[in-house]
């Protein structure tokens, strides 16, 4: 089987209020050099070949909204549905993933405040899923990291060569996805995200290589390298 044979669908999880940006819209709306970063995130999906339907996860309140000033405005034409989130992050991914076309192969779960991922590392993704089981997009880190202890001291250096900050997509089998976030509902495991869930499986997950210029825009700030990304790369 080969990436173009499989049924892939891409979750993108919107579903987060965004307090961090002390602003009086969801962090997923806000413009970045006149475009919605959710409308940035969605056509990068949009234009991938490999990508044959979206499940967008929002926040109950914000779906009319999302629909009319999203996806019915910018035309895009894969969004299958738009499911509501749940409490967590981790609920508003299991939500997607119930939203999925059956027979679906191939399932990549991506941050909507990610508006800069590249076809490279969407295709990465599916190819080492597609191999492996699992993958999520991953860049070296380049400060050299420590690890404190209780009190707030350094009690270590670690290996700088061995560290990734790990991003999204990150990327499964459907069955796969779909058993580990089964098991961590009966369980009551709540991870930090969905690779940690597979790893709790016994399966490894595999790094692809990602772009520093996929950043998760969080605050104010990351607006301010957001406009520069655009203006640097997509003008």
């Amino acid at each position: 089987m080969t990436p173009s044979d499989l049924y892939t669908s891409v979750i993108i999880v919107a579903a987060g209020r965004g307090t961090r940006m002390e602003m009086d819209k969801n962090k997923q709306y806000i413009e970045v050099c006149g475009v919605p970063i959710l409308a940035r995130t969605l056509q990068c999906f949009e234009n991938c070949r490999l990508i044959d339907e979206i499940i967008l996860v929002v926040n109950e309140h914000d779906i009319f909204y999302c629909k009319q000033n999203i996806v019915d405005e910018y035309g895009f034409k894969k969004v299958k549905t738009i499911a509501a989130g749940g409490k967590e992050r981790q609920d508003s991914v299991f939500n997607g993933l119930r939203e999925v076309s059956s027979g679906t192969d191939i399932v990549l779960i991506h941050d909507g405040a990610r508006p800069f991922v590249t076809e490279e590392s969407i295709a990465g993704s599916v190819y080492a899923a597609l191999e492996y089981g699992a993958s999520c997009a991953a860049v070296p880190v380049k400060d050299t990291i420590k690890q404190a202890d209780e009190n707030g001291f350094i009690d270590k250096t670690l290996e700088r060569q061995l560290l990734w900050s790990i991003q999204t997509p990150q990327t499964f089998r459907y069955g796969l996805i779909m058993e580990a976030h089964g098991k961590a509902l009966k369980s009551g495991f709540r991870g930090t995200d969905d690779a940690v869930l597979v790893e709790l499986l016994g399966t490894r997950v595999r790094l692809v290589m990602g772009s520093y210029n996929n950043i998760k825009i969080t605050t104010r700030e990351d607006l301010t390298l957001a406009e520069h990304i655009v203006k640097a790369v997509y003008s």
